[in-house]
């Protein structure tokens, strides 16, 4: 549900997660090189473990699960990386058996990801 709560949570998270993947990405970059974007890269996987243990953590403690969620899974990991949002909707589904949907949620979010950026920089090119 939508309430000045719940965004209040939310912003919160987001604010903090934002900032900290801007000093995080910076940082490793600058320790690793520019040869990969290892910043970016290191980010993904550190708020995919994040969410994964925010989720697990959430199913054990029903009470201020969603608080949690909003906080730190929506807020939080969403404004560190929704790479994050996105790791935890396809292990969902493959838990859940759709593991062609999941497959085509990969495939096509990659791949039409990478074709709606280059798009983008086409028009004011």
């Amino acid at each position: 549900m939508i309430n000045p709560r719940n965004i209040l949570l939310v912003l919160v998270g987001s604010a903090i997660g934002g900032l900290l993947r801007f000093i995080s990405s910076y940082l490793i970059q600058q320790k690793l090189g520019d040869r990969f974007p290892s910043g970016t890269f290191a980010v993904n996987l550190i708020g995919c473990f994040f969410i994964g243990i925010i989720f697990s953590l959430a199913a054990k403690n029903a009470q201020g699960a969603n608080d949690m969620k909003l906080l730190l899974a929506t807020g939080f990991c969403g404004g560190f990386t929704t790479f994050s949002a996105f790791a935890i909707e396809n292990l969902e589904l493959f838990k859940s058996g759709n593991h062609l949907t999941a497959l085509t949620y990969i495939l096509l979010s990659i791949t039409l990801g990478i074709i709606a950026t280059f798009a983008g920089t086409l028009m004011f090119k």
